[in-house]
């Protein structure tokens, strides 16, 4: 599109005079302004960011209609925008957004335009005016606006979302509990349904991730981890000097997540066939002993210094298999069926994984016996093999054999090879 050279509409020459005022004062040096000045002038910025901010909205909703920049291949005009201005398409979109939802509430966007209210403001007046139910009278839609508008002269946008979260009482308090419990069970659901845990190891010792839980939960981890940074209980497990330290909230918080990993109490984490989710550090006698320098590997695949693993191996509640070093009693013959806990550690230790070839599965897995118990099979660690769910169903499977060679990864190819499973 082509810039037009003269202005003719009105916003299009307040515009340019908008921009001759900001060319007046590009260079100005503000040191000789006075605090009062200085402050009346910020305020009075404020108030003009955000009228600029409405009349963009307008301008932007308007371009939206006439599908400015179709010509030039543009999907909308909010992507021709971006494109232009070198802005977020996000940012774009939302201008436009902003634009459509203030020509629907108009009492908003003259409140935007005057700069009574910010930005942020408006969208949380629309957002929740516009979250009430359709059987609301257009008259009681009316006051809810209204009162949104008369509170944000005294709250922020961050508090007067909280507000608009009980807008419902304003226009019909005695339906409000039931709704807001209503509400609440409908944005519980929402909850449960977005649960998620994104976890990424960088390769550099170090583990990223992202979060998205219920209120409930966040409240109650938030709580925990508070109890963890307090003073009180810093200086009880790591001395006085711990509770005077300042960090900042953010460390603070990710060293108190770690903390809580490491002390949850090994007896009461779930298990996964038939050994506890704990993690196991595999540690030489001479490392743990001090007489040598060695990394220490996970029975994850993962490694760290011989100084966390020692750590660990005195304070966590995490499973050290000293290798070469003294170990539970493993082997129990015919006595038992199943093999104990120790035992499918020590199977998970050794075997490193699923033991089916190709299978690249390392947790959730089976110790499972070469030869059938009921067949004369042992419950020891020769007679053990790690498999995982998958694969250990497929060797208990008739239609399936189970090869075992030794010295090699296993295989269970089935029976029938031309049979479909």
């Amino acid at each position: 599109m082509t810039a037009i050279a003269t202005p003719r509409h009105r916003v299009s020459v307040a515009t340019a005079h908008l921009h001759a005022e900001l060319d007046a004062v590009a260079d100005a040096s503000v040191w000789s302004m006075d605090p009062a000045e200085t402050a009346s002038t910020l305020i009075a910025l404020q108030r003009a960011e955000a009228r600029v901010a409405e009349l963009k909205a307008r301008v932007a909703a308007h371009a939206d209609e006439l599908h400015v920049g179709q010509e030039k291949g543009a999907s909308s005009a909010a992507a021709w925008l971006a494109h232009e201005t070198k802005t977020t398409r996000g940012a774009a979109h939302g201008a436009v957004r902003l634009g459509r939802d203030l020509d629907a509430h108009p009492a908003t966007r003259d409140a935007l335009a005057a700069g009574r209210i910010h930005t942020d403001q408006a969208r949380v007046i629309v957002r929740w005016v516009d979250d009430l139910p359709d059987t609301v009278p257009a008259e009681k839609v009316t006051q809810a606006e209204a009162f949104l508008l008369e509170q944000a002269r005294h709250h922020d946008a961050k508090a007067l979302n909280r507000l608009g979260h009980r807008l419902f009482e304003v226009i019909a308090p005695e339906e409000a509990d039931a709704r807001e419990a209503a509400l609440l069970a409908r944005e519980e659901e929402a909850a449960a349904k977005a649960c998620s845990l994104k976890m990424r190891d960088d390769g550099r010792g170090k583990t990223h991730g992202e979060f998205t839980i219920p209120t409930f939960h966040g409240a109650a981890l938030r709580k925990i981890l508070a109890a963890i940074m307090a003073a009180k209980h810093q200086t009880a497990t790591k001395g006085a000097g711990a509770a005077a330290e300042r960090r900042p909230t953010p460390e603070a918080m990710g060293q108190a997540f770690c903390e809580l990993i490491e002390r949850y109490p090994a007896d009461r984490v779930p298990h996964t066939g038939g050994v506890s989710a704990t993690v196991v550090v595999m540690i030489d006698l001479d490392v743990l002993l001090g007489r040598l320098e060695k990394a220490c590997v996970l029975d994850t695949g993962e490694k760290i210094s011989p100084g966390q693993a020692r750590r660990l191996a005195c304070e966590a509640g995490i499973i050290p298999v000293v290798l070469g070093g003294d170990s539970q009693p493993l082997d129990v013959g015919r006595k038992r069926r199943y093999f104990t806990e120790a035992q499918r550690t020590a199977i998970l230790v050794r075997d490193r994984g699923c033991r089916a070839e190709g299978c690249d599965r390392t947790s959730g897995l089976h110790a499972h016996h070469k030869q059938r118990w009921v067949d004369g099979g042992h419950t020891d660690l020769a007679d053990g093999v790690s498999l995982c769910h998958w694969h250990h169903n497929r060797a208990h499977d008739p239609t399936y054999t189970t090869h075992l060679p030794p010295q090699r990864r296993r295989h269970l190819p089935p029976k029938d090879v031309g049979r479909s499973r």
